[in-house]
């Protein structure tokens, strides 16, 4: 289970302090939960502090109730954290198979390694020996990024708005790795998101704005409060245009 107590954030801009984060306490041991909210409201800081990238400027982050709040991203991985970025790096000169066989962090064979691509929809004989550069394009990497995910089967696996970029056939191929995800991980998945149709597959939804936590609960418990919401904002709008 992750646990954060009271998290805050804060930048100096100028002579001024800005809070990006704001007294943020949460658990989090569902297997699949979403954060969303308005954009500029903190969630991807958030999503960089869980990961180690960022550190909070107060409060404490537990990992099955150990402190991690002053791990290193390597050490937090190491400790059972994966964390997958808006835009997937590129690995000139690396395989897919060789990323693969690095998420596992052992020798696997070709057909172990064909398995974990076979899990997010791509045909492994045509991907395990491609070069990991700029001929795959942002929804390949995402589901190479994603077997990588699943092939290092760890406690927490995060993902940062991982709808970003890419073209709607990808996107719907994305919602079926995430389902099958559900359904089989061990451990729990993070998706910072405002897509509907990630939200629909969580188990418990976080609304982060103005860096604070405003909601959270079931998606029956929340959803519905969210689509009204986004409803009466796009009628406004209407009718100020």
């Amino acid at each position: 289970m992750l646990e954060l107590q009271n998290i805050g954030y804060a930048v100096e801009e100028g002579n001024t302090r800005k809070e990006i984060l704001k007294n943020i306490s949460l658990k989090i041991d569902d297997r699949f939960v979403a954060i969303t909210g308005p954009n500029g409201g903190g969630k991807s800081t958030l999503a960089k502090i869980i990961a180690g990238i960022n550190k909070p400027t107060s409060g404490k982050i537990l990992l099955d109730g150990e402190d991690i709040t002053d791990l290193s991203v390597t050490e937090r991985a190491n400790k059972g954290i994966s964390f997958a970025f808006q835009q997937p790096v590129r690995f000139k000169g690396l395989t897919v198979r060789d990323l693969i066989t690095l998420a596992k962090g052992e020798k696997i064979s070709v057909a172990e390694a064909c398995s974990y691509l076979s899990e997010v929809g791509l045909c492994a004989k045509d991907y395990i020996n491609r070069e990991v550069n700029a001929s795959l394009s942002g929804g390949e990497l995402k589901r190479i990024e994603i077997a990588m995910i699943i092939a290092r089967g760890t406690k927490l696996s995060l993902f940062d708005e991982p709808e970003a970029g890419i073209d709607l056939w990808s996107f719907n191929n994305l919602i079926k790795v995430f389902e099958g995800m559900h359904e089989k991980i061990n451990g729990s998945i993070l998706i910072i998101s405002h897509q509907e149709r990630i939200l629909n597959i969580a188990d418990k939804i976080i609304v982060i704005s103005d860096g604070q936590v405003a909601a959270q609960g079931t998606k029956q418990e929340v959803l519905p409060k969210l689509l009204a919401s986004s409803e009466a904002c796009e009628t406004l709008m209407n009718k100020l245009v």
